[in-house]
């Protein structure tokens, strides 16, 4: 099994643009500029998916990609939750890769478990999809570890490299289980709205204000780079504007203490511990 490397921060594309009839298209230029700058800056790692703006996404990262040479970005797309049987998935790789103008990706993932499709069925396809050269990686989004596991036993000559999932400061759930069960089964856990749509990158968080003020950084970087420095763990901001692609690039080249990172953990948790009033 050829070992997999991932850049540790990479670019989210995720959109909610629905419908192409109605899709407003005049953001498109600045868009595919973006995702070029950041290729420029070092976020060689791209992640989509078919479910993104219908497909529509894929289509705007395919033109950033093409002025690069292949090896140099790695692409990341997932199949959704509906078209997880056989035959299906199978249409949606080659629908994916039609999208993006590419020969094959370097990681293809179950977007989410569909619970009415067996999972020896959807990994069956992940791998005819890795045998074909379709792709080089498959892996998962949104698993447990127990979908995990299992997901794993169905496979026969390929592993799963990866499982994608909301995991930052505010939300730390994987960190119990999920995170540690990967790093033993040798997984990437790749970490999606890790600055929680902005609200990571404000100030406001007595800790993380401190920290960003000790290390010289912004609040976004000190949240990134508590993502990153764990083992295993990558992350997909998500960046419209050059300042954005900058400061996330400024999160990689550096690593917080580790009191400072326990320290910052903890505070969260606490947070989350409060009641809400509403």
């Amino acid at each position: 099994m050829k070992d997999v490397r991932i850049p540790v921060i990479g670019q989210g594309t995720a959109t909610e643009r629905r419908g192409r009839r109605i899709m407003d298209k005049s953001r498109d230029k600045a868009e595919v500029a973006a995702y070029k700058t950041g290729i420029d800056f070092g976020l060689t790692h791209i992640d989509t998916a078919e479910r993104y703006s219908v497909g529509y996404n894929e289509e705007l990262v395919g033109e950033a990609i093409k002025y690069y040479d292949r090896k140099d970005v790695f692409v990341t797309t997932k199949v959704w939750s509906t078209n997880l049987m056989y035959e299906d998935l199978i249409a949606s790789m080659k629908g994916s890769l039609h999208r993006l103008g590419l020969d094959y990706v370097d990681l293809y993932l179950v977007h989410k478990p569909n619970p009415e499709v067996p999972l020896k069925e959807t990994m069956s396809a992940m791998e005819y999809c890795a045998k074909e050269g379709y792709t080089r990686f498959i892996g998962v989004s949104n698993f447990s570890v127990s979908m995990m596991e299992e997901a794993q036993s169905h496979l026969k000559d390929h592993r799963l490299v990866a499982n994608q999932v909301h995991y930052s400061l505010m939300e730390q759930t994987p960190a119990e289980q999920l995170l540690p069960n990967c790093q033993e089964k040798d997984v990437m856990l790749i970490a999606y709205m890790p600055l929680e749509i902005g609200k990571l990158a404000k100030p406001g968080y007595t800790v993380l204000d401190e920290l960003a003020q000790k290390y010289g950084k912004t609040n976004a970087q000190v949240s990134l780079n508590w993502l990153i420095s764990q083992k295993k763990v990558v992350a997909i901001p998500k960046a419209w504007n050059l300042d954005h692609l900058k400061e996330n690039i400024g999160a990689v080249g550096w690593r917080l203490s580790d009191e400072d990172h326990k320290r910052l953990s903890e505070s969260f948790r606490k947070l989350s511990s409060l009641p809400s009033f509403h």
